[in-house]
């Protein structure tokens, strides 16, 4: 088995800094009328970027098992 990670934005707790956004290097990430991030799961790598640039720390990563 396989495993694929991906990146988790919640978005009741995401403020939609942007940060995220700018560190995916893979343009995965885009902000949804202004008020919450959402990842596009057909472009995350699972890179983990993301998370660690979250000023919020709210982003986490999740594993897929394919």
């Amino acid at each position: 088995m396989k495993v694929k990670k991906r990146a988790i934005i919640p978005k009741n707790q995401c403020v939609a800094c942007g940060v995220c956004v700018k560190v995916c290097p893979r343009n995965a990430i885009s902000i949804i009328s202004g008020v919450y991030a959402k990842v596009d799961d057909s472009l995350c790598v699972g890179c983990g970027l993301c998370a660690k640039a979250c000023p919020a720390s709210i982003i986490k990563m999740e594993g897929d098992v394919q």
